[in-house]
């Protein structure tokens, strides 16, 4: 459970208060009814669902209350509700009611010594940059240069840069630097925060510009190498979080009905998602997490980030606990980015297995010290000065949001090369071809739980031929239509530890015998591992399947299926409905990190 305080302060105080504390600050939630967002006249806000959008329109009339937002994607409208209003819709049969839950972007960010930190200078403004060129950037030693880590560099210059994909980013905005060339490649932009629908014209956070920039900017360094990973993909920019990085569920649902709704006329085929939550229901009881999955089900491959609350067991966010998308850990380079042999997971990365038995996250990308575009005026920049290149708009940050946006720019090079590739297809891909750590005597440097598969590789995703290795035995209509929901093969034995179920035969249940599936909680700090490319799993994904989940029968070899799991009696929330649990913990755009 996250805890988190309100922070306000000056930047002497924010600095003494880093230096005491590395483990990110974080904003401490109201609890009861003050856990909605209060409205003077109007009630709190709720989420009401039915079988069909009108039914929701026709349920929140009956109680005498107005419908505010139209979220179609899950059959649901937002709607401000006295206690009298929600008591009386929750006696409703078909009607589900979630309490809107606040997004809220509070934390800690660790200033970084002038020594440590990377430095990036950005050539004279005055330079005009063309289409399908970026402004040229020095390449200085401490750059972090995640497009070669990851092998997008390599495409890029084989011509796959992902142009003709388009790349929806919904997060806090963008502010367009020229050097960044996004030009006619923003296709389109919406500001859904409060009911909007006007365009995006700002980014007051800084958030999100940064992410958009890694997965998409157009910016070039002297050596002529592109600084993002698919620097002439199209884009689509969602704002839902607001000046102070604040948001509620009821935006971003919105933002994620309107890219599903023009996914067609925009040809949008991945979306970033960089911000997380505490889980506090099932995955599919939570109607972000239903949106996500619709958005799936569209055609739309989902990147997620895994979360920073890292390194700790468990600990996989909303909406990355979606068994469908593609959840992304973190790595850094440790500040050697032409030095592989010391590369390891960011100690912030979040972990599974996830609640639902599901291995997460899938895979880890570059996540540290991420040298990225931001306005100098944004709120990040002013209160982390020490990561922001005053005049050069550039400013360092780590997080999986950062590793989140990597993955988003991979998929859209794959999609470039392979435009037939569904989802699930693209999944596959990235799993058969990333890397895993390995120690010198070429067993798992990690286990399962924390790296996924390994580290992206684009080269190798983009040749891949791999098929049906990913999100076997789920069926994402069943899961949307209540008829079916599904665990995943993880579990935790009675010493602690989490390890991989054989699901199959007589042996049913017991650990699964091969390297990296069973993890003790431990994280070697600031040891260094090769990331191999020829690394075979022994058993290939078995840990990305998925098994039909059913609380009320015993589910195969007299296995009662909600009991199997054996952290089920310490979360609250295990026997609930889902719907009527009052949510406590805000989310976030993903909480702040001491670079790496």
């Amino acid at each position: 459970m996250r805890t988190r305080q309100v922070l306000i302060c000056n930047m002497i105080a924010l600095a003494a208060i880093a230096a005491m504390n590395p483990v990110p600050a974080a904003t401490l939630a109201p609890t009861g009814a003050a856990a909605h967002m209060p409205t003077t006249g109007k009630g709190s806000r709720y989420i009401v669902q039915a079988s069909t959008l009108d039914a929701a329109h026709r349920d929140v009339d009956r109680v005498g209350a107005k419908s505010e937002q139209n979220l179609a994607i899950i059959n649901a409208v937002s709607a401000y509700l006295s206690p009298w209003q929600v008591a009386r819709l929750r006696k409703t049969a078909g009607v589900h009611v979630f309490a809107d839950r606040s997004l809220k972007t509070d934390g800690l960010l660790k200033l970084l010594s002038p020594i440590t930190s990377p430095v990036v200078m950005l050539t004279s403004s005055l330079q005009t940059p063309q289409d399908g060129q970026g402004m040229l950037l020095p390449s200085l030693l401490y750059q972090t240069n995640y497009p070669m880590l990851v092998g997008a560099d390599t495409l890029q210059q084989a011509g796959i840069t992902g142009k003709g994909v388009t790349i929806a980013v919904l997060d806090s905005g963008l502010q367009q630097d020229p050097s960044q060339n996004y030009n006619s490649r923003l296709l389109a932009s919406i500001d859904v925060l409060n009911g909007g629908s006007g365009p995006v014209r700002v980014d007051p956070y800084g958030h999100g510009t940064h992410v958009t920039s890694i997965a998409a900017g157009g910016a070039m360094n002297l050596a002529g190498s592109y600084l993002s990973i698919a620097p002439q993909s199209n884009l689509v920019v969602v704002r839902a979080f607001d000046g102070t990085g604040a948001g509620r569920y009821a935006d971003v649902i919105a933002g994620l009905n309107w890219i599903v709704a023009n996914q067609k006329k925009y040809k949008i085929r991945v979306l970033n998602l960089s911000f997380g939550a505490a889980p506090e229901s099932y995955y599919w009881d939570d109607p972000l997490n239903q949106a996500v999955m619709a958005a799936w089900r569209a055609g739309i491959v989902v990147v997620t980030a895994a979360g920073n609350e890292g390194p700790a067991a468990m600990t996989i966010d909303v909406p990355g606990n979606v068994p469908y998308v593609i959840t992304t850990g973190a790595l850094t380079d440790n500040n050697t980015p032409y030095n592989l042999s010391d590369d390891r997971l960011a100690s912030f990365s979040s972990t599974g297995p996830t609640y639902e038995g599901f291995v997460k996250p899938e895979l880890v990308a570059p996540g540290g010290h991420i040298v990225a575009s931001m306005s100098s005026n944004s709120y990040l920049a002013n209160i982390d000065p020490g990561s922001m290149i005053l005049t050069e708009q550039m400013f360092t940050m780590s997080g999986t949001s950062m590793a989140a946006a990597v993955t988003t720019g991979v998929v859209a090079l794959m999609l470039q090369s392979d435009p037939t590739l569904t989802p699930d297809a693209v999944k596959c891909r990235l799993l058969a071809s990333s890397r895993p750590a390995v120690t010198a005597s070429r067993t798992l440097a990690y286990s399962v739980f924390q790296q996924g598969a390994g580290l992206v590789n684009a080269v190798s995703a983009v040749n891949s031929s791999a098929t049906g290795c990913a999100n076997l035995g789920l069926d994402i209509n069943a899961d949307l239509a209540g008829t079916a929901h599904f665990g995943g093969p993880a579990n935790q034995a009675a010493n602690g530890s989490y390890y991989i179920m054989n699901m199959t035969g007589s042996t049913w249940g017991t650990p699964q015998v091969g390297d990296g599936y069973t993890w003790s909680q431990g994280y070697a700090w600031n040891q260094g591992y090769n990331w191999s490319e020829g690394y075979l799993w022994s058993q290939g994904y078995t840990w990305n399947k998925g098994y039909t989940w059913n609380k009320a029968y015993t589910w195969n070899k007299g296995y009662t299926w909600n009991k199997g799991y054996t952290w089920n009696k310490s979360v609250p929330w295990w026997n609930s409905t889902g719907s009527e649990a009052i949510s406590t913990t805000p989310a976030s755009i993903e909480n702040w990190v001491p670079n790496q």
